[in-house]
């Protein structure tokens, strides 16, 4: 299915207006003029009709206090902002010499929400640069034409100019060769995204119920907009409170501009870093959508949040641990959970896009893995689905919506669903960067997959089929949570090592580093550090003399028992008034030993058997086996002397979807590859016969 056409006439009108900016502004630095001038226009037809009105009104009031006016001209343009200003885009053009102190006069005659929305913009550097060059004129000419760029809401409504501003907004990523998934996330995936939240929301229907939906990686507010659309449709006489935080100044200016076009609560949207600074503190909502940065570092907020972590734990964000500092998105979900209301005041809901990574890196004990044990164990996780492949504009990998809530129906409680969504999917006729695929939305005679999704999602059941592209699938999975812990145990075997005195194995003994350590001085008066240093070397030729004796009197035999070997090596060098200390026989033994499966097992001072470090090995069993059981059937038969250092047990958490959706591919027949590296060798020859005729040469 393609992306709704009904605006690509007006975005593509805007982008040509960019020819007039080549040779002062590079391709990248088009969107600097082109989204704040966008921005304004919109606002520009919104107050057109009440302008006269508003500038009358302010001449009487202009003298009253700030909130007094707001009030009152907010209450004659019907939106929350206004302009008191005599410009418009109109008049600004009859006056060519001065078009740029009168446009920085405009926008200045904003209400504050606004002025400080092209402050972000940084807008009046350009205005500067476009009239430096001539072009402002021009530009500003192109943005009033009414024939060919109407943006009055009777002309395009406020979901089509959502949908503007978000293909602005992907187009000059593109242009900047930036990450465009970082700003747009594909309407359809919204709308799914939305559905899957509130689909099974009974309350919604309620008169004047009103609702807060937070988004903490807002960007242009595709989102936000697509929840408060859905409910609206579902209710008109609802009241959905719009909130979100973005960190990018273009992304931010342009939600804050299309919230204020809604007429979204005041100051809703706020601007910059979650991580450094959470702008809705202490504040809770009842439905949460994000599509995170995907493997985004968090180094540079990395004090920050550790220290949130520390001094607050399970009290603050990030109690549940920490993922690796080179991927952030569970920290992005921990902060979405610190902001759900509690089950006892009705709960929330949470619809998050992740790639695959927060399914299973991190091993039993990792923060990925605490994450999810503390996400799992909860009953947070309602569901899974995985999308199909190629459907965002930046990238081709797999991704997963997850749905968390605390509010679980008794039917899902301790229970998670995995939807395997992957070939819920159609080819687009044409390509948006990486996105090839869309999820059929029933429209353009394409089949309505959002529906079947949901439907999958709202029957729960285990192991239902379907028939995808004439292939019978897996399409649901419901599981226990512990289903997806499992105990990471440690298996060691036995250490055996031969023991012998020989000049290899003393030479051996004297370049290793734990030995020549224990003749280091770490004192740092010099003269202190000269005289320990003295001593030590006296004590090294002391050892070295007594192995050399050592040697004669073993007559280099070779030792199987630690025990026998330590008894022979103590009793000979207590003869010599020489003794060890617990260090220096650490390094001996180290030194002078070798592995040897036929010798006997090395036992601690405790007479318990000592690991060989080289053959530890892990094994995960689930939650719900009996370690003991499973070590007794699967271990011992192999390794008859390995136990379990019950000491280093690590519970982990991980959801390997793909596992438990696995299709079998046959392989290739050997006939078929056959054929392929004939052919193959065939273009090799004819190639390298091409090359010599083109040089003359006779092959």
């Amino acid at each position: 299915m393609l992306l709704r056409q009904t605006h690509s006439g007006t975005v593509n009108f805007i982008w040509g207006i960019c020819n007039l900016l080549r040779g002062p502004y590079k391709r990248n630095e088009y969107r600097k003029v082109i989204l704040p001038l966008t921005v304004l226009r919109r606002f520009d037809c919104l107050l057109e009709p009440t302008k006269e009105a508003v500038l009358e009104a302010h001449e009487k009031i202009k003298k009253s206090p700030d909130n007094i006016i707001r009030n009152k001209l907010c209450k004659i343009t019907g939106v929350s902002f206004y302009n008191v200003s005599k410009f418009n885009f109109k008049n600004l053009l009859d006056d060519p010499a001065n078009i740029a102190s009168n446009l920085e006069k405009y926008i200045n005659g904003f209400s504050p929400n606004v002025r400080n929305i092209f402050e972000k913009f940084k807008f009046e550097e350009q205005i500067i640069k476009m009239n430096d060059k001539n072009l402002l004129y021009q530009v500003i000419q192109s943005f009033a034409d009414n024939d060919k760029i109407d943006l009055s809401p009777d002309k395009i409504d406020n979901t089509q100019m959502g949908y503007i501003f978000e293909e602005l907004i992907r187009v000059g990523a593109e242009q900047a060769n930036e990450e465009a998934g970082e700003h747009f996330t594909p309407r359809e995936v919204i709308r799914l995204m939305v559905s899957l939240l509130l689909s099974s929301e009974e309350d919604l229907n309620k008169d004047y119920v009103v609702k807060e939906i937070y988004d903490p990686a807002c960007g242009t507010g595709g989102m936000l907009s697509a929840a408060r659309e859905y409910i609206i449709k579902l209710n008109d006489k609802a009241h959905p409170h719009l909130y979100g935080q973005d960190i990018n100044d273009d992304s931010w200016a342009v939600c804050s501009s299309d919230m204020l076009i809604k007429g979204n609560v005041a100051d809703s949207i706020k601007h910059g870093c979650i991580f450094e600074k959470d702008e809705f503190k202490n504040k809770k909502f009842d439905y949460m959508l994000a599509n995170p940065p995907f493997g985004v570092e968090w180094k540079q907020q990395e004090k920050t949040i550790k220290n949130e972590k520390d001094d607050l734990g399970y009290d603050g964000r990030f109690g549940a641990g920490l993922p690796r500092i080179n991927d952030g998105s569970l920290l992005f979900l921990q902060h979405m959970i610190s902001k759900m209301e509690a089950s006892e005041n009705g709960g929330s809901k949470i619809a998050i896009v992740f790639n695959g990574s927060p399914l299973f890196t991190g091993s039993a004990g990792s923060g990925e893995s605490e994450i999810r044990r503390w996400i799992i164990e909860n009953d947070f996780l309602e569901a899974i689905v995985a999308l199909p492949n190629q459907l965002f504009y930046n990238t081709g990998i797999s991704t997963y919506i997850w749905i968390l809530t605390n509010k679980k129906s008794k039917k899902r409680k301790g229970k998670i669903q995995l939807i395997n969504a992957v070939d819920f999917y159609v080819k687009m006729r044409k390509s948006l960067g990486n996105k090839r695929n869309a999820i059929g939305e029933g429209e353009d005679g394409y089949p309505n997959q959002i529906k079947e999704i949901l439907k999958i999602h709202s029957d729960f059941l285990n192991k239902e089929t379907g028939i995808i592209n004439n292939e019978k699938i897996i399409v649901s999975k419901i599981f226990a949570n512990q289903d997806f812990g499992y105990n990471k145990i440690t298996i060691e075997q036995p250490l055996r090592l031969n023991f012998k005195a020989s000049d290899k194995r003393i030479k051996k003994m004297e370049s290793q580093k734990v030995f020549n350590n224990l003749f280091i001085s770490k004192k740092k008066n010099k003269a202190q550090r000269l005289q320990e240093i003295n001593e030590k070397e006296q004590r090294r030729e002391i050892i070295k003399s007594l192995f050399l004796k050592f040697k004669e009197y073993t007559e280099e035999n070779l030792f199987k028992n630690k025990s026998a070997f330590l008894e022979e090596l103590k009793g000979f060098a207590e003869q010599q008034n020489i003794f060890f200390t617990s260090a220096e026989i650490k390094a001996i033994l180290s030194g002078l030993s070798q592995k040897d499966e036929t010798a006997d097992i090395c036992l601690n001072p405790k007479g318990e058997p000592l690991p060989d470090k080289n053959l530890t090995d892990t094994e995960n069993i689930p939650l719900a086996e009996d370690i003991n059981k499973y070590f007794n059937k699967e271990i011992l038969p192999h390794v008859p002397n390995a136990w379990i250092d019950f000491k280093k047990t690590k519970i982990g958490y991980e959801i390997p979807f793909n596992r438990h959706f696995y299709k079998y591919k046959p392989l290739r027949s050997l006939e078929n590859i056959e054929a392929d590296i004939n052919s193959i060798g065939e273009d090799i020859i004819k190639m390298i016969k091409d090359i010599t005729a083109s040089k003359g040469l006779k092959g």
